[in-house]
């Protein structure tokens, strides 16, 4: 980052932090409504662009969305999911032509009223994630709490989840932001016979997210035989779903899963399955649009500076999440391009339980 945006974007931090950090409480809160968002600016098409989508579900299947995406979303996450929506709609030429699709567990009323409210004009549908139980018993314990919720798990099940005549969807975690055209990344070619793109980093330990048990076993470690098995990070993945259908890749992911329960071949929560059947197996994403780890590792969450290179997406993967860490008042540089997307409001409005 050049020295001068570095510099502005810390001053923007400091104004935020000094005048306007919640209090005690009044940060991400329950389904009670203790947290609440403020409405977003509205963004318009491009005179290129189609005509706009109407709100709500009801132009899942029409001609006229350029790009659909998909997030899970949750009480949680709920911040750092607005914040990426944002992010989304104001860095692209065809903002009223996006549709997103969003997977609950749970709270699904509040969270759809919540995204209206924010979002009166976004074109969106919520999908209950029926496969909740099933995934529930195939998930193991990994190294961080936040990785066993089989909500992270729904990115696998997507296919079944939106309407079959969605051909192409851009799947993103919740705690990321765009700074560039969402079109570029809906847009990356996928050769025939590959159901997924992603920025790939093939000089990653790839070793490092099995177990010895696994690479000790040979019926085992032959799944990676004649593959260029490179690391990619399933936070940011276009999925061509009929494809994905037809390869049966959900069931083949599920089969993983269930042996891990049997004997533990893997640490780290969602992203082996996904390692086992797609790496080496994937069409290339530019590095820009994955701009990943910006959350430190899944121990402590420390400060880490952007990769080299050009820039379109950043990623707080790992534990430290920008909002939390501009909360506490101990926010890492980073943190300062995340906080003009927070739609948070800084006064929470009490509930009336009667």
């Amino acid at each position: 980052m050049p020295p001068l945006l570095l510099a502005s974007t810390l001053l923007l931090l400091l104004a935020i932090l000094s005048s306007s950090s919640p209090a005690a409480g009044q940060r991400d809160g329950p389904a009670t409504g203790t947290s609440r968002f403020r409405e977003a600016p509205l963004f318009y098409n491009a005179p290129s662009c189609p005509a706009p989508l109407p709100p709500g579900p009801d132009s899942a299947c029409s001609p006229d969305a350029l790009v659909h995406v998909a997030m899970t979303l949750d009480v949680t996450y709920l911040r750092g999911s607005m914040a990426a929506v944002l992010s989304v709609l104001q860095h692209t030429a065809c903002p009223q032509s996006i549709f997103f699709h969003f997977v609950a567990t749970s709270a699904a009323g509040y969270l759809s009223a919540t995204v209206a409210g924010s979002f009166p004009s976004l074109a969106f549908q919520i999908h209950p994630f029926a496969d909740e139980p099933t995934v529930a018993g195939l998930i193991s314990t990994s190294v961080r709490a936040a990785l066993d919720r089989p909500l992270n798990y729904a990115r696998s099940y997507l296919p079944r989840l939106i309407p079959q005549c969605v051909r192409r969807v851009v799947y993103l975690d919740s705690d990321l932001v765009l700074v560039d055209d969402i079109a570029g990344l809906a847009s990356t070619p996928i050769p025939d016979g590959v159901a997924l793109a992603a920025p790939e980093y093939c000089n990653a330990n790839f070793t490092s997210y099995f177990t010895p048990t696994f690479w000790a076993n040979p019926a085992l470690s032959v799944a990676f035989e004649a593959r260029r098995a490179c690391y990619f990070n399933t936070g940011v993945m276009v999925m061509e779903l009929g494809r994905w259908r037809d390869g049966g890749y959900t069931e083949r992911i599920e089969e993983w899963m269930d042996l891990q329960k049997r004997m533990r071949i893997y640490e780290l929560g969602s992203l082996p399955p996904f390692l086992l059947v797609f790496a080496g197996r994937i069409a290339a994403v530019e590095h820009r649009w994955n701009q990943h780890g910006l959350g430190g590792d899944n121990y402590w969450g420390l400060c880490r500076d952007l990769h080299p290179g050009p820039v379109s997406l950043l990623h707080w993967s790992g534990k430290g999440k920008p909002w939390a860490r501009l909360d506490g008042g101990r926010p890492c540089p980073v943190d300062a391009i995340w906080a003009p997307y927070d739609l948070l409001l800084r006064t929470a409005i009490p509930i009336d339980d009667s």
